[in-house]
């Protein structure tokens, strides 16, 4: 089955782009990135801190059924253009790699449609890579697809 989230990465390069259309307007989009509850929706993690402002951080986290933190990451938000673009830090903490620049545009298509554009931009080649073995294309599709049906069911 084809992805729908796409994710572009050149050889020898520090970066992806990662593209989504959905069929949802560029205002209930925006707000699936930037309200608390709605990310930790879709996204299937706790929201401990978003401050959507210049110099603002936030702070994601996932714990697994014993309580165990299995994923946090957090970041600072550079820029917030409300419906247009954010751009942000992010690091995973508790693990070798280092904080990595991303730059989410928001675009509306039509009425009812919209995409992001993430590009992201590492350290290194060798980092971006590694990040690349993970099963990172497989879960950011579920995310959005998930993001995708949340919206569409309900009246937010």
């Amino acid at each position: 089955m084809e992805l729908k989230t796409k994710i572009q990465a050149e050889d020898n390069k520090q970066e992806i782009l990662i593209t989504r259309e959905f069929d949802l307007p560029l205002e209930l989009l925006f707000k699936a990135y930037t309200e608390a509850g709605l990310v930790e929706q879709w996204m299937g993690t706790k929201v401990l801190k978003l401050e959507n402002q210049q110099h603002g951080g936030y702070q994601f986290e996932t714990l697994n059924p014993k309580g165990d933190i299995v994923f946090r990451a957090n970041g600072t938000i550079h820029e917030f253009i409300p419906n247009q673009r954010i751009t942000r830090t992010f690091q995973m903490e508790n693990t070798p790699f280092p904080v990595q620049l991303e730059f989410l545009e928001f675009e509306g298509l039509t009425d009812g449609t919209s995409k992001i554009t993430i590009k992201t931009i590492y350290k290194s080649v060798e980092y971006r890579d590694q990040i690349l073995k993970l099963p990172f294309a497989q879960g950011l599709n579920s995310a959005h697809n998930r993001l995708q049906e949340i919206f569409s069911n309900s009246d937010h």
